[in-house]
C-alpha cells in the first residue's frame, strides 16, 4: 500500500507541469494529471452520556484522523468525448466509526469496518457534450474537466462510475468536505438518501441539458445490495435511483445566486419501519432487516439556494423531505432537515485566499423512523437502544488559511451538535478538526 501512495506522488510533477503549461491556452486540451491529498484531526470531549447502544456516539473522550489522496486524469477522445479516470487511497475512521449521528462531524469517512488505507476506483467514466448553438464559453484546467471551449447551449451525457454529488446539489459554498464545511448534513441535503456505496460512488446515466442560465439533470444509478454496503446492485429489475435537479442562475442587484429543486425517487429491497414494530412481539426488540422486500421505495425532494451578497459574503440554505417510511440505505438516517449559512472571503482583511464560513443545521425523523428507534431498533448509521427524541441540531465554523504561495490550505474547525442520534438525554457534543488540505 506505501509504494501504491509513493507512486502516485511520484507523479504529481508530470501532472503539475502539463496543466501550467495550458492554464492559459483556448487550445483543447488532450489531456490533464491533477492531485490532491486531505488530512483530518478530530477530536471530541467526553459528552453527558447516561446510556448508548450499538450504533450510539461513543460518550467518552475520542481522537480519530482521516486521509485520502486522489488522482485526476482526464483525457480528450474526439470532439465533445472525454474519459476521466479517478484512483483514490482513503484511510482512517469518523468518530465512532461514523456512527451514531445524522449530522456525522467528517464527510472525507465512511462507515467502513476497516480503517486501514484502501485503493479504490473512485470514478472512472465517460463524458460526451452535444453543442447547441455557436457561443462557446472556455473551460478552465481543473480536476476532471479537460480545457476547452463549451457551447453555452449544450446536452451532456455522462456514463460510468461517479459521485451523483458531483452533479446534483452543488451548492456554491457548501459542497466539498476538503476545502469547505465537513458535516454530512452541510455539505449535501441530509434527506437526499442519494445512490453511493459505501464509499460514496455508483454507476450511473446521467443527462444534463444546458439552456443559458437554465440546467435539467436527470440520472438512473444504482443502488447498494445492502444498506451501506460495499457492492452495488446493477439489476435495474431488483433496485434503481431517479434523481432530477431544475437548477435557475439568476442575478440580483447585479450579484449572483442559484436556486435549485431536486427530486428523488429510490426503490430497492427496502425495510419498512412500521411493519419492523408491528411484526416484533411486545417486550422484543424490532429489527428492520426482517421486513426487507422488493419493490419498497424511498421518495424525497430538496431546495437549494446561494446568493452573492457582495464580492466577499455569500449566504446559502438548503429544506429538504423524504416520506420516512423505508429504511435509510444509502447516506445519512434524516428525514427532513432545514439548513442556513453564511461564507465570507477574507479579501476584506486582506486575505484572498481566506475562507471563514458558519452554518446551521436541523435534521428530524418521521414518526414511524423515531418510534422504531425508541422501540430499540436499529438503523445503518443510528441506534442508542432507546430513544428520548428531538431534533439533531447542528452547528460549524471553520476558517481555511492559505499560508503560502503554494496550493496548500489549512483549515481550523468546530462543531457542536445538540440532542445526537436524536436523543435529548444525550449530549450536547462538542467536535475541534484540523484539516491540511493539498491540490495540484
Amino acid at each position: 500500500m506505501k509504494t501504491l501512495y509513493f507512486t502516485i506522488l511520484a507523479m504529481l510533477p508530470l501532472g503539475v507541469g502539463y496543466a501550467q503549461e495550458h492554464i492559459d491556452s483556448v487550445k483543447p486540451q488532450r489531456f490533464n494529471l491533477h492531485f490532491q491529498t486531505t488530512y483530518i484531526y478530530q477530536y471530541k470531549p467526553a459528552f453527558h452520556s447516561p446510556y448508548s447502544g450499538t450504533n450510539s456516539l461513543s460518550g467518552t473522550e475520542e481522537k480519530q484522523n482521516s486521509l485520502t489522496s486522489t488522482l485526476y486524469l482526464g483525457i480528450r477522445l474526439w470532439k465533445g468525448g472525454e474519459i476521466y479516470i479517478n484512483p483514490e487511497l482513503a484511510g482512517g475512521s469518523g468518530l465512532s466509526g461514523a456512527f451514531g449521528l445524522a449530522a456525522s462531524t467528517n464527510g472525507e469517512t465512511y462507515r467502513v469496518g476497516d480503517p486501514a488505507p484502501t485503493l479504490y476506483l473512485a470514478r472512472g467514466y465517460f463524458r460526451q457534450t452535444i453543442g447547441l448553438c455557436n457561443e462557446t464559453s472556455n473551460e478552465e484546467d481543473v480536476a476532471n474537466q479537460v480545457t476547452g471551449r463549451l457551447p453555452k447551449k449544450n446536452i451532456q451525457f455522462l456514463i460510468g462510475k461517479f459521485s451523483l454529488g458531483d452533479v446534483f446539489d452543488n451548492n456554491v459554498y457548501d459542497n466539498s468536505p476538503r476545502t469547505q464545511f465537513m458535516n454530512w448534513a452541510i455539505m449535501n441535503n441530509a434527506t437526499w438518501d442519494y445512490a453511493a456505496n459505501v464509499r460514496g460512488y455508483t454507476y450511473s446515466f446521467t443527462t444534463i441539458l444546458q439552456l443559458d442560465n437554465i440546467s435539467y439533470k436527470l440520472s438512473a444509478a444504482a443502488l447498494p445490495i445492502v444498506a451501506n454496503g460495499a457492492e452495488l446492485n446493477t439489476n435495474p429489475n431488483k433496485a434503481y435511483s431517479l434523481n432530477l435537479e431544475i437548477c435557475k442562475a439568476y442575478k440580483i442587484g447585479g450579484q449572483t445566486g442559484n436556486i435549485r429543486l431536486l427530486a428523488y425517487y429510490n426503490m430497492a429491497d427496502m425495510g419498512s419501519y412500521k411493519h419492523a414494530i408491528i411484526s416484533t412481539d411486545s417486550g422484543h426488540t424490532p429489527t428492520i432487516i426482517n421486513t426487507r422486500a422488493g419493490g419498497n421505495y424511498k421518495a424525497g425532494l430538496g431546495l437549494s439556494i446561494d446568493q452573492q451578497l457582495t464580492n466577499t459574503i455569500g449566504l446559502f440554505g438548503r429544506i429538504g423531505w423524504n416520506d420516512g417510511k423505508a429504511e435509510t440505505w444509502c447516506y445519512t438516517e434524516a428525514d427532513r432537515t432545514i439548513l442556513a449559512g453564511i461564507s465570507i472571503n477574507g479579501k476584506g482583511w486582506r486575505r484572498n485566499n481566506d475562507d471563514l464560513g458558519l452554518a446551521i443545521v436541523m435534521n428530524g425523523l418521521s414518526k414511524d423512523h423515531s418510534n422504531y428507534l425508541a422501540a430499540g431498533g436499529l438503523g445503518f448509521e443510528i441506534g442508542d437502544g432507546k430513544l428520548n427524541y428531538g431534533c439533531e441540531a447542528a452547528t460549524e465554523m471553520y476558517y481555511s488559511f492559505k499560508p503560502v504561495s503554494y496550493p496548500v490550505w489549512i483549515s481550523g474547525d468546530y462543531q457542536f451538535v445538540i440532542n445526537p442520534g436524536y436523543n435529548k438525554d444525550r449530549g450536547p457534543v462538542n467536535v475541534f478538526s484540523i484539516r491540511i488540505h493539498v491540490e495540484l
